[in-house]
């Protein structure tokens, strides 16, 4: 039987207990034990089973899929997700098998792959004027990595570190017993047929946009009318022969002179593999939501949008909504939901994938430490207090990303629906004079609108956090974006220590040089981390004696000349927020939970703050 000691009591989130539906069909076999049962193993799901794992917890994952995902969906990987999945060693592993940020150096709008190019942005970082920007921002660089690349290592991890997987197993129903603590779910093999009984301290619902644990707990969902629907096809054709002079992974095509069918007027041309394998996305206009093609008109179709003889083979065809959804909360009792069961979107600004995994960093240190009893068990309702209004904020920010492209179609006349039309609105670009430079000019500005979608390092990495996880209650004002991220917090980036804001990316090295390390990979680990300066000595013996007396890894490292860490760029410096003898209690998911402007007198004093600190944090009694 399972160990309850140390986990959390019901109603840790301030709840009702979750409640399921009874089971028709057979009589539910022998039952299994385990602390974590995780329903869906797609990015959401395969992470938080990784995240978990790094902190020596064990548990099973169940899906419904055969297997990992056999069509590739997400791809962009960014920096912000990228640190999580450093942090337990999985960077490298995704590098070997990602594309290289050259391949992700365009956005392009084009007649057809082979013919002729309207525009083009640079994306993902690849604008000489940004680069910088990105640079400064992490140690990571975002990577081309189709969900069929990404799933596999994170599985693979998963399950060497203690996790078990089962494919082809649904979840029936779920069930609270509040006196016991446990939460008990019936599965169903699909290859059997047979019924499982599996007994849970916590239940996590990633189990996509038609989550079956959602349901179930009746989380209310915020829904906004849906956008329309799009097909993918997924199809082999070697263009390598094209894609030198057209470097890029996202291609829009649009031939508005041409009669086009009522399932692909316009569409994307997406990069899975360099460069023989592609994702064409076909959007129908708006007022053709129950098309139904053949596969050999999307056949036809994607031939005219190659513009060439290259031969090209179907391999997959799929079809989904642009939705605008995000649950109002993300758990209840001990069952928590996150990745697309919560917020679902159109993959604009490649968000979707990036916010499941940091759903699951953020939820799973807060599961570790109330479970081994360091931490309170109201840690984790901050959970759905920190993670859903970025849900929120990137649900909004993907629709706004889809819609900033209508100005560009129209602009262009592939909206209009009479062909006649088209070709004379699509004609005047051509035209000298008045009219024809109107229309050349609202073109450039629907390009220029669309940069957000391409360099939104802003909704990428300026999250903050705010609610009783954080502590900053010591700041003499609340939190405002500064710098170009006051005008722009889609766009830009301004790194901060306030708390709530990431831990910024610094490169530090050692009085006798080596190898740089960043701020980044000082902090995380599973573990608290305390930054100081010359002066700051108090600081580090505090930490010291704060960590043993709640038994809560909490290490300190003093940056400065001549300290643990040198500051050879006086980036840190510019950064810190705080004196020298000042500190930055980071947090295990690397977010600035509280900072110190000053050394608050002895050792014994710091102590005294930063216990306190740490139990507010940590939602434990005051001492």
């Amino acid at each position: 039987m399972m160990d309850n000691g140390t986990a959390a009591s019901r109603g840790a989130n301030g709840g009702s207990p979750a409640r399921g539906a009874g089971v028709g069909g057979g009589e539910p076999g022998p039952g299994i034990d385990t602390e974590f049962l995780i329903v869906g193993s797609g990015p959401a799901g395969a992470s938080l089973a990784c995240f978990l794992a790094s902190y020596g917890l064990k548990g099973i994952v169940i899906a419904s899929t055969p297997g990992t995902a056999d069509t590739p969906r997400a791809h962009i990987t960014n920096m912000a997700a990228m640190e999580c999945l450093r942090d337990i060693g999985l960077e490298r592993d995704m590098d070997q098998v990602s594309s290289k940020a050259s391949c992700m150096v365009h956005t392009r709008w084009c007649y057809s792959m082979a013919g002729d190019e309207f525009a083009r942005l640079y994306s993902w970082g690849n604008d000489p004027r940004r680069k910088g920007d990105y640079e400064m921002a992490s140690p990571c660089k975002p990577a081309d990595l189709p969900q069929t690349l990404l799933e596999p290592i994170l599985i693979r991890h998963a399950v060497h570190h203690g996790f078990r997987v089962r494919f082809d197993t649904t979840l029936l129903s779920f069930a609270d017993d509040e006196r016991s603590n446990v939460i008990t779910a019936v599965v169903r093999d699909d290859l059997t047929k047979t019924e499982t009984t599996i007994r849970t301290t916590y239940l996590f619902g990633a189990d996509g946009a038609r989550s079956h644990v959602v349901q179930r707990l009746g989380l209310p969902l915020d829904r906004k009318p849906g956008q329309g629907l799009a097909f993918n096809v997924l199809v082999k054709a070697d263009m390598s022969h094209l894609i030198g002079s057209r470097m890029g992974n996202l291609h829009w095509v649009m031939q508005p002179d041409r009669e086009h069918p009522d399932f692909g007027c316009m569409g994307v041309v997406r990069m899975i593999k360099p460069w023989d394998e592609w994702l064409f996305i076909l959007l129908p206009g708006a007022e053709h939501v129950h098309v139904q093609p053949s596969r050999e008109e999307l056949l036809q179709r994607v031939r005219e949008f190659i513009g060439d003889e290259t031969p090209a083979e179907i391999l997959d065809v799929s079809k989904w909504q642009i939705n605008e959804v995000v649950a109002d909360r993300y758990s209840e009792g001990n069952v928590f939901c996150l990745g697309d069961a919560v917020h679902r979107h159109p993959p604009m600004n490649g968000l979707g994938s990036n916010t499941c995994i940091q759903d699951a960093y953020n939820l799973a240190w807060k599961i570790a430490y109330v479970h081994r009893g360091l931490a309170g068990p109201s840690l984790l309702s901050t959970y759905s207090e920190e993670r859903q209004p970025v849900g929120k904020t990137v649900v909004e920010r993907a629709n706004q990303a889809f819609r900033d492209h209508f100005d560009l179609w129209e602009s262009l006349g592939t909206l209009e629906p009479d062909l006649d039309e088209r070709r004379r609105v699509y004609g005047e670009l051509l035209e000298p004079g008045a009219r024809g430079s109107k229309r050349r000019q609202d073109f450039r500005r629907g390009i220029q609108k669309t940069i957000e979608e391409f360099h939104g390092l802003g909704v990428e990495m300026g999250q903050h956090y705010g609610g009783r996880a954080i502590h900053d209650a010591d700041e003499p004002a609340p939190f405002q974006p500064s710098g170009r991220a006051a005008e722009n917090a889609v766009l830009y980036h301004e790194p901060n220590t306030y708390p709530g804001s990431r831990l910024p990316h610094v490169w530090l090295n050692k009085a006798k040089p080596t190898t740089p390390t960043s701020t980044i990979d000082i902090a995380g680990h599973g573990r608290f981390v305390l930054l100081t300066g010359c002066g700051g000595e108090a600081w580090k013996r505090a930490a010291g004696g704060v960590s043993a007396a709640l038994g809560v890894p909490l290490e300190a490292h003093s940056i400065g000349f001549r300290q643990d860490w040198e500051d050879f760029y006086f980036e840190w410096e510019r950064l810190r927020g705080v004196q020298e003898s000042g500190a930055v209690l980071v947090r295990p998911d690397r977010f600035v939970a509280w900072r110190a402007d000053d050394v608050v007198g002895d050792a014994d004093a710091c102590a005294a703050k930063l216990g306190q600190v740490m139990r507010s944090i940590l939602c434990l009694q005051q001492g």
